[in-house]
């Protein structure tokens, strides 16, 4: 007999290039690691530290399906990063070897509730529910990270065939090995956390039946609906 008062939720995962799934423990996003992209945003990119926040696990949309459209918001935006899953956990990583803790690489979309960001921000309180709601993180298919130069190839954004959003990783500010260290030592990486690196510049909002598909030389697609 369980003891537990409830069932237990469902482990979220993510599709891999070997056939196995990617068990998802926690989901950070670096913000603003592009520099067209902070100054689209009304930043000056030279002056800002990488900064933080999360996704719940079970906000990943995986395997192509659909994402319904979030209540709540006039502005939903989308951001195309790459994504980052942890293999090996760590905390106080040297930049040297933080790609060595990188499982491997995925494309895939943060999706933004942006007139509650813009309230947030305007009021000082926190991005919570402009960031993690349900349904904001699709993901494509996790390739093995020795297969991967995560310093540069293209990553680009369609939506309904027409271009939105095209950069180079080599365009991040902090590279994925800086992210890695830097956010280990906010908190304990542990195997199944997911890191979204930021999105280049070229962000905007899409409306219900909007195809977006985003790819990144090297690593795969994402492809979603939003209805």
């Amino acid at each position: 007999m369980s003891d537990l008062v409830i069932p237990a939720p469902p482990v979220p995962t993510v599709p891999t290039s070997t056939g196995e799934r990617f068990p998802v423990r926690r989901v950070f996003c670096v913000g603003r690691n592009y520099a067209a992209h902070a100054r689209e945003m009304g930043h000056d990119p030279d002056r800002e530290p990488p900064f933080f926040f999360t996704k719940p696990a079970d906000a990943i949309v995986v395997d192509g399906a659909d994402t319904p459209y979030p209540t709540m918001t006039g502005q939903l935006e989308h951001e195309v990063e790459l994504v980052a899953a942890i293999g090996i956990g760590g905390a106080d990583i040297p930049v040297e070897s933080a790609l060595d803790h990188v499982w491997g690489y995925a494309v895939g979309l943060d999706l933004t509730r942006r007139d509650l960001q813009a309230e947030a921000k305007r009021l000082g309180r926190p991005w919570d529910l402009a960031k993690g709601f349900d349904a904001s993180a699709p993901i494509g298919v996790l390739v093995p990270a020795a297969t991967v130069d995560p310093t540069r190839g293209s990553i680009a954004l369609d939506v309904d065939g027409a271009s939105r959003q095209h950069g180079d990783l080599a365009d991040q500010i902090w590279s994925v090995a800086e992210v890695i260290a830097t956010l280990s030592r906010f908190v304990a990486l542990a195997p199944g956390d997911v890191v979204m690196t930021g999105t280049p510049d070229g962000v905007g909002a899409i409306d219900r039946g909007a195809v977006l598909h985003g790819t990144i030389d090297g690593v795969g697609t994402v492809s979603t609906r939003i209805v």
